[in-house]
């Protein structure tokens, strides 16, 4: 079995074609089209998927580089089609003298950064429709008679926006990413995946949120999925990082535009559709998402001089002649009191002792002990910030993880619930 891809991609090496049409592929494959249902009354139409004849038409495009557009040639004669980033980009710098390096479908080296993500911002506010339209005229030939005067509705099937960060080489990437994986793994709930997509977790949220842990042949992969749209991160070749969201239900995120409410045209925020008006949006959110599963990662850094810092918390701390104990970083009550601070819903806002006391104790307690509660948390804030681990948020009740915290805080985590029951399986073994 050949990929098409793949199969197309020979052909132009073969042939040596740098320009224009490669070849066409013909499948037969399941696509959505209608079908006469009879019954009651008169027939009417109804969804179904038969299996059909569909074109595949590869090109090495003079803008957009090496992609295809499938068509079913069967009604509504649907089309799709793919275009890379990456490829797009390569062409843009090439045309603006900008010298760079890529392997596959990524970028190694640019020899100026900023301007090449000038280009990079533009890519998603591109007159769209009227692109895509042209590349439809170029593979139906019914927009000559039948379908004269018609156009398409075009609207975004898959969105992925991907975020590199270039390496100078191997070896520095080889050792900060197994921390980071093994962070993302360890530290990133389900609350955290939320927030890094723009979202709160409620009552009334319905969906499945997951970490999914992979080893690829080119490398591992982490996937964080909230129902159909996901976060991963991955190496690419040993020298990119790249965190990059796919949003396949943008009806999970909202965009400002014209809609109806309380029977009045107003101007608000809106769920997402998939029309590809909305891409400078979905750029906008993916950006946003990307940027915050970065933030969550800046607090990994190198592990041996956090936990060279750890001793620190186990020893007390005086402040205004009072002693204040230290926390055991193998302690089960300390490590899930560490877990509840450095929650990611917290990242934003930061968070009061309801929000802490919510996760640590049970939410089913009576009225009666929700005042002991509630004071046994503020003297773990007060250790807390005594020691260095999180800081007041000025005229507010809330309070934020500091720089320190995140470091030490997070090393702890990993010591619990990696490196102890290591050690402690080996020397049972």
């Amino acid at each position: 079995f050949e990929r098409k891809e793949d199969y197309a991609r020979e052909i132009a090496r073969r042939d040596g074609i740098t320009e224009g049409l490669i070849c066409v592929l013909a499948t037969l494959e399941s696509s959505g089209s209608f079908r006469l249902r009879y019954g009651e009354g008169r027939p009417r139409l109804v969804y179904s998927q038969p299996k059909c004849l569909c074109l595949y038409f590869y090109f090495v495009d003079r803008e957009f580089g090496f992609m295809h557009v499938r068509i079913q040639t069967w009604f509504p004669f649907t089309i799709q089609v793919y275009i890379n980033g990456h490829d797009w980009l390569a062409r843009k710098l090439t045309r603006h003298g900008v010298r760079y390096t890529t392997l596959d479908n990524a970028i190694t080296s640019v020899e100026n950064p900023a301007r090449a993500q000038r280009f990079a911002d533009h890519f998603a506010k591109r007159n769209w429709p009227s692109v895509l339209e042209a590349f439809a005229r170029r593979v139906n030939p019914l927009f000559k008679d039948l379908l004269a005067g018609y156009s398409c509705y075009w609207v975004a099937d898959q969105f992925e926006y991907a975020t590199d960060v270039l390496f100078t080489d191997r070896a520095s990437l080889e050792a900060l990413y197994t921390r980071l994986r093994e962070h993302a793994t360890l530290c990133f709930s389900a609350e955290d995946i939320l927030v890094f997509l723009g979202r709160k977790l409620h009552g009334c949220f319905q969906g499945e949120v997951m970490n999914d842990h992979k080893k690829r042949q080119q490398g591992t992969r982490i996937k964080h999925r909230m129902k159909g749209n996901w976060i991963k991160m991955y190496d690419k070749f040993g020298s990119v990082l790249r965190i990059e969201t796919v949003i396949n239900d943008p009806y999970e995120f909202r965009v400002r535009r014209e809609g109806i409410r309380g029977g009045h045209k107003v101007m608000g925020w809106f769920p997402m559709a998939k029309g590809v008006a909305n891409l400078p949006r979905y750029a906008e959110v993916s950006h946003a998402a990307n940027r915050r599963y970065l933030d969550a990662l800046t607090v990994v850094n190198d592990p041996g001089q956090a936990l060279q810092e750890l001793p620190s918390l186990v020893q007390p701390v005086k402040n205004n002649g009072k002693s204040h104990r230290g926390f055991n970083p193998l302690s089960r009550e300390d490590i899930r009191l560490f877990t509840a601070v450095l929650r990611g819903e917290h990242a934003i806002l930061g968070f009061r002792n309801t929000d802490i006391r919510r996760h640590l104790f049970d939410a089913q307690a009576r009225p009666a002990q929700n005042p002991r509660q509630s004071a046994r948390i503020s003297r773990l804030f007060r250790i807390l910030h005594v020691h260095g681990l999180i800081a007041k948020v000025p005229r507010s009740h809330r309070w934020r993880v500091t720089q320190r915290g995140h470091k030490l805080m997070s090393a702890a985590i990993v010591l619990f619930n990696k490196l102890y029951p290591e050690v402690y399986e080996q020397c049972a073994a």
